[in-house]
């Protein structure tokens, strides 16, 4: 299994990673925000993304979204194709984007928004706390990131104040 900053050589894989995202929020009833091949592919180009490749099939992703001019970094898209769950795979995959988040953008408050106790779970072992939506990103774009999620009206509702995830945030002034 090779876990790595995906390269221009792993576009090949942006259909399958959306598929996967779609798929498993199918399956799991919850509130994830679908993503398209091209939106992922500019991860990719912008080093922005880990990628799992085991024997040239992909196995998990995930990628850094930027917010607030470097402000505000956040980690979205985690996904484990279904064969390579249950291995520690997730974890992995999280802990090398946070890694390679805190070197790219060292700056930046990282910060994660999930449904999933096992993300909750891998971010509070990686130094995350729970906050509420006030102290993440203001930045509309992100927000509209969840137009997606069957969820969102939950979000709309409370004028973003609340919803279904949890916000958490690794805020690397006070994690030091």
């Amino acid at each position: 299994m090779k876990i790595l900053i995906a390269s221009l050589k792993h576009i090949k894989y942006c259909n399958i990673i959306s598929e996967t995202i779609s798929l498993s929020a199918k399956v799991r009833g919850t509130g994830i925000a679908l993503r398209t091949p091209q939106y992922i592919r500019t991860k990719i180009e912008n080093k922005n993304a880990i990628i799992a490749i085991n024997n040239n099939e992909f196995a998990g992703f995930c990628y850094i979204e930027v917010w607030s001019h470097g402000k505000y970094v956040a980690h979205s898209g985690l996904i484990v194709a279904p064969k390579f769950r249950g291995n520690g795979l997730a974890k992995k995959i999280k802990t090398l984007i946070f890694n390679h988040s805190k070197k790219k953008y060292p700056d930046a408050k990282i910060f994660g928004i999930t449904t999933g106790l096992p993300v909750m779970k891998i971010n509070y072992e990686l130094g995350y706390k729970p906050v509420t939506f006030s102290e993440l990103t203001d930045d509309d774009e992100f927000w509209k990131g969840c137009q997606t999620c069957k969820n969102y009206d939950v979000l709309i509702r409370t004028k973003r104040e609340m919803c279904l995830c949890t916000g958490m945030l690794y805020n690397s002034k006070s994690n030091k």
